[in-house]
Order: C-alpha cells, then sequence, then structure tokens
C-alpha cells in the first residue's frame, strides 16, 4: 500500500465527488501547471482515489471552479497578471502579425494564473514561416502537435511552437488557413472558441492597465 497522502472525500454521492474532483482539477490547473482539462481531471481523480473515473466533471464544471478558485486564492494578484500577459500576448502578435494571430484561451476570458500559457493561433502558408521567424529573433522554442476540432466532427492535428517570454509560457498553434474564418471548438463547450486579433487585444491591454496618475 502506498504511503502517500490523499485528500479525503468528505461527502458522498456522484454530485458531491463531482464537484470535489473539478475544485481538485482546478487547484492543479492553478498550481501546477497543467493546461490540459483531461490531464487535469484523470490526476485529481487518482488523487481523491477515484481512478475508475465513474464520476468525473464536465470541462465546464472544472472551468467554473477555476475561476472560483482564482477569485478566491489570487484575486489580489489577477489585474498585475492579467496585464503581464496580455503584454506578452501583444507582442508575440506584432512579432507574427504577417500571419494573422489571434489570442485565444483562457487568456482571453480572465483566468490566468503565473501558469497560464498565452495561446495564440497563427496562419501562414508554412508552419516553416513561424519556425523560421522565431529562430531569426533568437527565440528558442520546442515544437509539438496539438489536436483541434472543428464543426461537424472534423479533426485537425495541427503544429505548435512554444516558448517563454521570460516567466510566461507562450503557445503559438499553426492553423489551415480556412481556419482563420472557422474558429476551433473549444474544449470547454464544445462551442467555437472566442479570439481576439492584434487590435482587440490592444484594447483589452489598454482597458486593463491602470490609468496615468494625474500630475
Amino acid at each position: 500500500m502506498s504511503g502517500r497522502h490523499r485528500p479525503a472525500l468528505h461527502t458522498h454521492g456522484p454530485e458531491a465527488v463531482r464537484l470535489r474532483i473539478a475544485e481538485e482539477a482546478a487547484r492543479i490547473m492553478a498550481r501546477e501547471g497543467i493546461s490540459d482539462y483531461h490531464a487535469a481531471k484523470r490526476k485529481a481523480a487518482q488523487r481523491l482515489g477515484q481512478e475508475d473515473g465513474r464520476h468525473l466533471p464536465s470541462n465546464r464544471e472544472i472551468e467554473k471552479a477555476l475561476e472560483n478558485y482564482i477569485q478566491l486564492f489570487h484575486a489580489h494578484d489577477l489585474p498585475e497578471t492579467l496585464r503581464t500577459q496580455l503584454s506578452v500576448a501583444l507582442e508575440a502578435m506584432r512579432l507574427l502579425a504577417d500571419f494573422d494571430p489571434r489570442l485565444a484561451g483562457a487568456l482571453l476570458q480572465g483566468i490566468a494564473t503565473a501558469y497560464s500559457e498565452v495561446q495564440i493561433h497563427a496562419f501562414p502558408d508554412a508552419p516553416e514561416q513561424v519556425a523560421l521567424l522565431l529562430q531569426d529573433h533568437g527565440i528558442p522554442y520546442e515544437e509539438a502537435n496539438r489536436r483541434l476540432r472543428f464543426g461537424g466532427d472534423r479533426q485537425e492535428i495541427v503544429p505548435v511552437f512554444r516558448f517563454l517570454a521570460g516567466d510566461t509560457p507562450v503557445e503559438i498553434s499553426v492553423l489551415p488557413l480556412p481556419a482563420a474564418r472557422e474558429a476551433p471548438l473549444s474544449p470547454v463547450d464544445a462551442r467555437p472558441m472566442k479570439r481576439a486579433n492584434l487590435k482587440e487585444v490592444e484594447r483589452l491591454l489598454k482597458n486593463a492597465s491602470p490609468p496615468h496618475p494625474a500630475p
């Protein structure tokens, strides 16, 4: 028997178990830097002794728990976190300006911690253009792939470039040109992802910045 301590479930019933797993998954995402909902809920279920997966919460339930967690434990830091990450997003999008970049993900919804990735969609003619751009600017990066879902049960596996801007992780997903008009589906609610172009991100950052003190 493992000596590792597991958080106890003090309440019973499927709904209570789902809620507890959602709360633990939100804590994992906020404190351990896991951005994938499926991975976070599986890890939470394992910690809570619910490996059979019968009562896993939906991604929307986890997102709601994450919103509550951030408001409860990061409310003081949240405005500065949002400003910092929006600044990083804007700088990255200006670098990618030739590829019609769009901001997506949790940052656009105002849900961000120090671990949150700045997620950007870019639409070059070929993924190599993004790689060359990063190389030309001396930005070390890692390459990966991500599966995205679109309407009609269509799926695309797209290249992803990840790098750090200071302490902020940035993820650039390289999408096919038609996806500039058709957003992939959100993993939270299966609706088209909300996205913002460069000018919209400029406005978001301006609104998030504190006013200049009067002279």
